[in-house]
């Protein structure tokens, strides 16, 4: 079973929990998670199977949409919910102007210091573990890009924000530094995500149905192929010819493609070649000639990765 099945993964459970249960309902060797999601979070978690796996690497670039309520006037050593209170001001009061007006602060590009409790190894630990351990590292900012930030609600303490972003977003993250310039501290007390790349929650399985469809033997309805299950720029079919090529992991020339797919390469794009009307051979990228008027030998496409599907 090759693919990507989309879990609407509970509260409580980790990220590497889902997985596990994933492999063992299905019985599948190899299995993993595209976007870890925190204990606190619900929502959209992808799990690649077998073949699938390959898949991830091509999928971390994708924007993510989250709702996330924050709590004003508490701060915990975690930034959610899950942590120790570290700082506490009563009597939050700010008006919904003046927390649109921080807001705008945080569009765009922005630059970002991680959550000490997180799964960013330095020294090749894990940071939660040193956490745990009593160590304080150091960190370090790192820019990331929040494409839409909406004000949803403001029931406060509580304050519900809508968030698209960028690839390394902590939410936990940004509303600690929301609250921070509020001045009154926050933290995440709720997350759930809508949308991860190209899954979306209505793709979505519970733990339940998980269960009663494997148990139906109905779950491979669910699971994505390998073609569905990834962004690039298109696709191209090739002939038995090229497919062999492709197998052997070689670059392909000009001439290997069909004559209709020359003029669409720009360089560092990525393309999926199949096989078959749905069957994905491989990824590839474009090594950046225009087809029209160039030699039919010249190399441009390199083969990324190859499915045995």
């Amino acid at each position: 079973m090759n693919g990507v099945l989309i879990i609407d993964k509970p509260q409580g459970w980790t990220s590497h929990d889902v997985v596990a249960r994933v492999r063992k309902v299905l019985k599948v060797k190899k299995a993993g998670h595209g976007g870890t999601l925190d204990p606190l979070a619900t929502g959209v978690l992808p799990v690649y199977l077998n073949e699938g796996t390959k898949l991830v690497f091509f999928n971390l670039e994708g924007t993510k949409d989250y709702l996330a309520t924050m709590k004003l006037g508490q701060e915990t050593d975690t930034l959610d919910a899950e942590g120790k209170v570290v700082g506490e001001r009563q009597g939050v009061s700010c008006t919904r102007k003046e927390i649109e007006e921080v807001l705008e602060r945080f569009r765009g590009p922005i630059r970002q210091t991680p959550p000490l409790f997180s799964a960013i190894k330095q020294g090749g630990l894990p940071l939660y573990k040193r956490a745990r351990a009593g160590q304080t590292p150091s960190l370090l900012e790192r820019e990331t890009m929040i494409h839409t930030l909406i004000l949803k609600e403001v029931s406060l303490p509580f304050v519900t924000l809508q968030v698209t972003c960028g690839r390394g977003t902590y939410i936990r993250s940004l509303c600690a530094d929301v609250g921070r310039v509020l001045g009154w501290g926050a933290h995440l007390v709720e997350l759930r995500r809508y949308r991860s790349g190209k899954f979306h929650l209505d793709q979505a399985l519970s733990m339940e149905e998980l269960s009663r469809l494997a148990e139906q033997e109905k779950i491979k309805e669910r699971v994505l192929p390998l073609k569905d299950g990834v962004e690039v720029a298109g696709f191209i079919t090739v002939e038995e010819r090229t497919a062999e090529m492709i197998r052997q992991g070689r670059t392909l020339r000009l001439k290997d493609l069909p004559e209709e797919e020359w003029g669409w390469q720009q360089k560092g794009s990525r393309v999926g070649l199949l096989h078959g009307p749905d069957n994905l051979l491989a990824i590839a990228e474009s090594i950046g000639h225009e087809g029209i008027g160039l030699s039919h030998d010249l190399p441009v496409l390199r083969i990324l990765r190859v499915f045995q599907n």
